[in-house]
């Protein structure tokens, strides 16, 4: 009787404890952490920068085939929200060359911000990244919603980013 009762206890009770669980995960998102990164046309960027808005920070290659695959549909993400307070940094590994990244970005015009991680710093800082393409969202406050190892499924991450832009 006693186990009987314990469970359809337990049982009302799992439903308030799952919301509790995920109250909980999205009140500790880890915040992105402080990197700082060189765009190809010299400036300097930081993560700070990305603040106040919903950003993708995408760690890629040029001899990546996925990371080469996925770039039109990651320039049209960027096209379809960059009004709404929306940005997108794509940073280029530090094994790749630098002269190929110039051109790839050059010959595709990719139409957001493109960095070169010529130490390896900012991949070290995003935890360790070395698997490309390796993209993350951000919130508004800098926080990382996702982490997507491989090609996103882009329906699933423009929902996402429809929804972030709203909060």
């Amino acid at each position: 009787m006693f186990k009987s009762a314990f469970r359809f206890s337990f049982l009302r009770l799992l439903p308030l404890l799952a919301l509790a669980c995920a109250l909980l995960a999205g009140c500790t998102q880890e915040s992105a952490p402080q990197s700082s990164f060189l765009l190809l046309d010299g400036q300097r960027i930081s993560t700070e920068s990305l603040r106040g808005k919903v950003a993708l920070v995408n760690f890629w290659a040029t001899s990546c085939t996925t990371c080469v695959a996925e770039m039109p549909e990651i320039a049209a993400t960027y096209g379809k929200f960059k009004a709404q307070g929306y940005e997108t940094l794509a940073v280029a590994m530090q094994y790749d060359k630098p002269e190929y990244v110039s051109r790839f970005a050059a010959q595709r015009a990719l139409p957001f911000l493109v960095a070169y991680d010529h130490d390896g710093q900012a991949a070290k800082a995003w935890g360790d990244v070395r698997l490309t393409p390796t993209t993350f969202l951000l919130d508004k406050q800098g926080r990382i919603v996702k982490r997507y190892v491989g090609q996103p499924d882009f329906a699933a991450l423009h929902a996402q980013i429809e929804k972030l832009l709203t909060e």
